[in-house]
């Protein structure tokens, strides 16, 4: 019987390994997609507002709804653009003007809840003098407290 000894073996380079460690790459995906999870939820935060609490269920939504936030200053913000009292009518005629599938968009108001009562129907009289009929009052859950 003939042994091959290392020495004997072939002069040349070795031969290239043709296979793959996937274990870093699967250890970093995780992490990334652990950051992301955590990141994901504070990314939809809007305007701070002070929202009452009340019992009612969530709604079903079919499209984005716009956000209207009032803040207990008396800033109105559309989505994250602050508007002033002066040209919120012009921005709500330009809102309504945005009709999808013949129903203008939703309307989702959050106030805060220090503000006059007279100031929140202020704006619910304009979104309803430009057609914006399909208003939701945003409210923190009770959570059966």
């Amino acid at each position: 019987m003939a042994m091959q000894l290392p020495s004997q073996r072939s002069r040349g380079r070795r031969a290239p390994m043709a296979e793959i460690n996937v274990t870093p790459l699967v250890d970093v995906m995780l992490v990334l997609l652990i950051i992301f999870m955590v990141t994901a939820p504070l990314l939809t935060a809007g305007v701070p507002v002070n929202l009452p609490d009340s019992r009612a269920k969530p709604l079903d939504q079919d499209q984005k709804p716009v956000q209207i936030s009032m803040e207990a200053g008396g800033k109105i913000h559309v989505d994250q653009d602050e508007v002033s009292q002066d040209i919120l009518p012009d921005v709500l005629r330009q809102l309504a003007a945005k009709t999808e599938g013949g129903k203008p968009p939703q309307i989702f108001l959050r106030a805060d809840k220090s503000l006059d009562y007279g100031r929140v129907m202020r704006v619910m009289g304009e979104l309803n003098h430009a057609g914006l009929n399909r208003v939701a009052l945003v409210t923190v859950g009770d959570d059966g407290k």
